[in-house]
């Protein structure tokens, strides 16, 4: 399990460390073939309230899934970027076991 947090501007505090290993953890229990995690929190340029961005890259084998969401925290847009990233794992998983089923 390799989550690497980078915070772009700002310095994330503990806290904010563990919750993010928390909750990226989820995804490393729910696919075995997940080689590392990037998970950058940064500030959106725009003056709205919700602007602050998490952006979410797990690497697998072959290719690379990508979520980069906003909300008003960066607390939010972490749980909303690993539920994303929840689904996309879930719809793999169920897609590559029809294949398998129809190849036997």
């Amino acid at each position: 399990m390799n989550i690497i947090i980078k915070s772009v501007d700002f310095k994330a505090g503990k806290d904010l460390e563990a919750f993010i290993k928390e909750k990226v953890k989820k995804l490393f229990d729910q696919c075995d073939n997940i080689i590392r995690a990037n998970v950058i929190l940064r500030k959106g340029a725009s003056k709205k309230h919700e602007n602050r961005l998490c952006e979410i890259r797990l690497e697998v084998p072959g290719y690379d899934h990508y979520v980069k969401k906003s909300s008003i925290g960066y607390r939010r847009a972490v749980s909303q970027s690993v539920d994303v990233l929840q689904e996309i794992l879930r719809r793999n998983k169920s897609r590559l076991l029809a294949e398998r089923v129809v190849i036997v």
